[in-house]
């Protein structure tokens, strides 16, 4: 079994859409979210929309059937279920919120390969309303993070502190996203970890303006293709090296795949 534990980001890496964009718009509230937007933080403002959507007479159901037909990134579902066929522990760590992932992923019959989601808490309260709310309760404590790529309400770096300091030594993490809130998570890998950030997207700009503040190994994907190639070889790659644990010379490549090339920002 591969001793890795792979993190994915999800809107933007396991589907290719933002899923509160994608459910605004495609539910015609996209000029309420515009002017509502610079009045209140983001979290805040997907809950006010989802009662905005409700009191419209919008369901519970209609808001779930939009969010199954937002676009998942090409070969994820492959990369999601090999992976785990290879023994990696999937977990998600996104900024999106419980509903709407648990919904995507369900539809998808992707739900079962993720061994834990950190997210907003998205749920139907007690009158039958779906709120979200943030996974960092920000408006009664201080900040969580110094960094301005951090929102309030969620510091994905110390998700990734948390489930560090829960694994074994020799687990590796692989890390996947897209976003500037996906940087704090980069920052927070180790040298035996692995940094996949999708390649032009602001994750990717934040590390090419200092590549050395990433200790972990960075691999760059364009698309779903590349995401699943590089994904499995670096699982393979862990795999080999727990078979050869005295040999790691070149911890990059595996007689049979080949050398993976490390991606250097410029």
């Amino acid at each position: 079994m591969a001793g890795v534990v792979a993190i994915f980001d999800f809107d933007k890496t396991i589907i290719d859409c933002d899923s509160d964009n994608w459910l605004v718009d495609e539910m015609g509230a996209t000029e309420l979210f515009d002017l509502l937007l610079p009045t209140m933080p983001w979290n805040s403002l997907m809950d006010r929309m989802m009662r905005e959507l409700q009191l419209q007479g919008r369901t519970i159901e209609e808001i779930a059937d939009c969010l199954k037909r937002a676009p998942l990134i090409p070969n994820i579902a492959s990369a999601i279920t090999n992976a785990h066929a290879l023994g990696c522990d999937l977990r998600i760590v996104s900024d999106a919120n419980t509903f709407f992932i648990q919904t995507i992923l369900k539809h998808h019959g992707l739900l079962e390969y993720f061994s834990e989601i950190n997210t907003n808490p998205g749920f139907v309260d007690e009158q039958g309303m779906l709120r979200i709310l943030p996974y960092h309760d920000f408006k009664s404590c201080l900040p969580v993070c110094d960094l301005e790529s951090c929102p309030p309400n969620m510091c994905k770096g110390r998700v990734i502190e948390r489930i560090k300091a829960s694994l074994d030594g020799n687990k590796r993490i692989i890390y996947l996203g897209d976003g500037k809130g996906d940087y704090c998570s980069s920052l927070n890998l180790r040298e035996q970890d692995f940094m996949m950030p999708r390649k032009n997207y602001p994750v990717w700009d934040l590390i090419c303006s200092d590549p050395s503040l990433i200790k972990a190994k960075i691999h760059a994907w364009s698309d779903g293709e590349e995401l699943e190639s590089t994904l499995l070889h670096l699982t393979h790659t862990v795999s080999y090296l727990e078979d050869n644990i005295h040999d790691e010379s070149n911890d990059l490549f595996i007689s049979g795949f080949g050398p993976l090339p490390i991606s250097v920002p410029h």
